[in-house]
């Protein structure tokens, strides 16, 4: 099975010219050494060896930009198999296409140093022309994002075919049509979080001023947004559903807490959980009863006319 990927060849796209005269990808986050022989099958496994190692390094990184950066590595370097798909923004508004051809590689000294060798297609696909889900995929901060549930919609791009706007398949929604009026949620609670309930408690997390709380990913796909409170005490993962939350999002939340739980809340800090959509269900007001450390929001989109 064909996975697909989008990678920042560096800040702003900084190396882009670079990788793509080379014919490579690669990390640096200032983990100089040959990982050669060190890169195990399973991610976790790095991450548990190497973040201590970044962090040693880094004193001043919290275990979850610890964690994001060792995930980063460890998927450019290991988790992304031969024949995989790439997209990589140029940074003029357009993303190449590229196709990994080879095992890690470390280039000591060299700009990214730990590489893989990508075949990179005389091809490119511009953001204007994918949907806004996708745009939202390939436009979260971060090395690297998956963006294989966009397949579909990505060899249709690379075919030619100009997709729809507006797609939506999330099956924990039950009425998707709500969908073409809320699109904007996610970016419009981001850019306006310090001006919500949550935002007086919490901020969105942030490393090195970069917000990276957005598409926070995980093994179970991406969070929605991971916030820290002021006190940093508590970290909050917030899934949003556009239109009616059923009862199934319960468990996807749960599978996120977990994640961050074992794999990023440092000694003592709690975690919780917070739904946000247009409307629950007595489904899901049962599910979430049972469980003291998640909570509900409903959020209101206001439509109207003025007669000019």
């Amino acid at each position: 099975m064909t996975d697909y990927y989008r990678v920042m060849l560096g800040r702003g796209s900084e190396h882009a010219e670079e990788c793509f005269a080379g014919g490579f990808i690669g990390t640096d986050f200032g983990l100089h050494q040959d990982l050669t022989g060190h890169l195990p099958d399973e991610w976790r496994t790095f991450n548990k060896q190497f973040i201590p190692v970044y962090q040693a390094k880094w004193p001043d990184k919290s275990k979850i930009a610890a964690g994001l950066a060792c995930g980063a590595i460890w998927t450019v370097s290991k988790g992304m198999q031969i024949s995989d798909l790439l997209l990589c923004p140029d940074g003029g508004g357009n993303y190449q296409i590229g196709e990994v051809a080879g095992d890690y590689y470390y280039a000591e000294g060299a700009t990214l140093p730990h590489r893989r060798p990508v075949k990179w297609w005389n091809q490119h696909v511009s953001r204007e022309s994918m949907t806004e889900a996708l745009q939202n995929s390939t436009g979260v901060p971060g090395t690297v994002s998956t963006i294989t549930k966009h397949a579909e919609e990505i060899e249709a791009l690379i075919a030619g075919v100009v997709p729809p706007k507006i797609v939506t398949t999330d099956e924990t929604i039950e009425d998707p049509e709500k969908f073409v009026m809320e699109k904007h949620l996610e970016d419009f609670l981001v850019h306006n979080w310090s001006c919500t309930e949550l935002g007086a408690e919490y901020s969105i997390f942030q490393d090195d001023g970069e917000t990276v709380g957005q598409q926070y990913q995980t093994d179970t796909g991406p969070i929605d947004i991971l916030a820290i409170s002021k006190d940093e005490a508590t970290l909050l993962v917030v899934e949003l559903k556009k239109g009616r939350a059923s009862d199934a999002v319960v468990g996807q939340l749960l599978r996120y807490m977990n994640f961050v739980a074992e794999e990023l809340a440092a000694p003592g800090q709690q975690v919780r959980g917070i739904i946000i959509a247009l409307e629950d269900s007595p489904k899901l007001r049962r599910a979430i009863a049972m469980v003291p450390s998640v909570g509900f929001y409903r959020y209101e989109v206001k439509f109207s006319l003025v007669k000019g």
